[in-house]
């Protein structure tokens, strides 16, 4: 495991990573609102750890531009805004739609954050459609080292974000360690298990899975059905999955990204112990993040022939099970992604979406920086989705 924090004895004069250090308002300084569109731009180069992930085949899109979808009043608003990076639709091999910012390239990689998690749905689809799991049973049967934040419960509840524990998706939360075995533990602590900051100053540098086991729950039910949104829970689905099929994650994920045939790299952020970081370490082009929709849209059937996820669990996942949207989230939250009951996809923190819709085999890919204090307002994904369905209606009956 990776130090940090705790300094050996040195005369070699050394600063903090001038990136990964915190300086103010509980952030590193690349998520500093000044700093985070440039960040966001090249994060595959702001984490501690990464690799990147070629596919051998790679799926050829022919430009055939739709101009109905440029011409719509929110299409225009959404792409003109100081935020907006890059927005593409792609239907079969065909690319309907691309544009871009004017400080941002058609091969450039952007982080997906968030996104990255529903890579789970694939995975775990074709884990139960090949009977290899039950997503009745608890956590604790697959990792007996698992904490009391998931031990008691299910595959199925973590993979909905219906999981009740400590562990808050809190932005303003305070990355220090709080020595109370039941206090609230903030998403700036898991920050440091990611690679994304260093920790607080003599703390040492800890994994993902370690941070995971370390949440707590006196009883992990949800009793209300709404999404209880905690990232930990893709680190645990990760370790689980390699528990059940004794590969390494990254093996699962080598063989997701050939079977979307991309063209570009996808960079994957990884913790300190060499473990794909599934929460939200993930980077690829515009183009390549509609290649990967696509990949849904036609239920995980890859480019190269190998079926990397199951047409019945995408279905299930959109027969309106699932914990329901928070607020103005129209949505649920159903087996590792975002759905309402048509589309399947995921949202990203700071702005990023990506859409699939098997009905039309259709997919739209999103990057955008939000540069408010937490890159965050609770309408702006909303209208972005919104949006998307106006898009994705134009091809119902076609």
């Amino acid at each position: 495991m990776a130090e940090s924090g705790i300094k050996p004895e040195s005369s070699v004069l050394t600063i903090p990573n001038p990136d990964l250090v915190v300086i103010e308002d509980d952030k590193p300084n690349w998520n500093l609102p000044d700093n985070r569109r440039h960040a966001f731009h090249n994060f595959e180069k702001i984490m501690r750890y990464s690799m990147g992930i070629r596919a051998p085949r790679v799926l050829p899109l022919s430009k055939r531009i739709d101009r109905r979808i440029g011409d719509m009043h929110e299409v225009r608003r959404l792409t003109g805004t100081t935020y907006f990076s890059a927005m593409v639709v792609a239907r079969g091999t065909e690319l309907l739609f691309e544009t871009y910012a004017p400080d941002f390239d058609p091969k450039q990689c952007h982080s997906m954050q968030s996104i990255t998690k529903c890579v789970m749905n694939l995975i775990f689809g074709r884990l139960v459609e090949g009977g290899s799991i039950d997503l009745n049973q608890k956590v604790k049967d697959y990792l007996p080292e698992i904490g009391s934040g998931y031990a008691e419960a299910t595959i199925q509840q973590v993979l909905d974000m219906d999981v009740v524990n400590n562990f808050d998706e809190n932005y303003d939360a305070s990355y220090e360690h709080d020595p109370r075995e039941t206090a609230p533990v903030g998403y700036n602590r898991e920050e440091i298990a990611l690679g994304w900051r260093l920790p607080p100053e003599g703390e040492r540098q800890f994994s993902s899975r370690e941070f995971a086991a370390s949440l707590v729950s006196n009883n992990v039910i949800n009793p209300y059905g709404y999404t209880e949104y905690r990232s930990p829970n893709t680190d645990v689905l990760g370790w689980v999955a390699e528990k059940v099929t004794g590969r390494a994650p990254i093996e699962l994920l080598i063989e997701v990204i050939e079977a979307a045939g991309i063209e570009g790299a996808y960079h994957i952020g990884l913790d300190c112990d060499g473990v794909p970081q599934f929460a939200g370490g993930g980077c690829m082009s515009a183009r390549d993040m509609a290649r990967y929709g696509l990949l849904f849209a036609r239920n995980g059937q890859g480019v190269n022939g190998v079926n990397v996820g199951s047409a019945q669990f995408i279905q299930e996942t959109r027969n309106g099970r699932g914990t329901k949207g928070v607020q103005n989230r129209y949505y649920h939250y159903s087996n590792a992604t975002f759905t309402n009951g048509r589309w399947l996809g995921h949202g990203g923190y700071g702005g990023q979406f990506m859409l699939a819709d098997p009905d039309t085999g259709t997919a739209i890919s999103f990057f955008s920086v939000l540069e408010d204090q937490h890159a965050f307002t609770d309408d702006y994904l909303p209208e972005v989705t919104r949006c998307f369905e106006e898009i994705i209606d134009l091809y119902r009956e076609s």
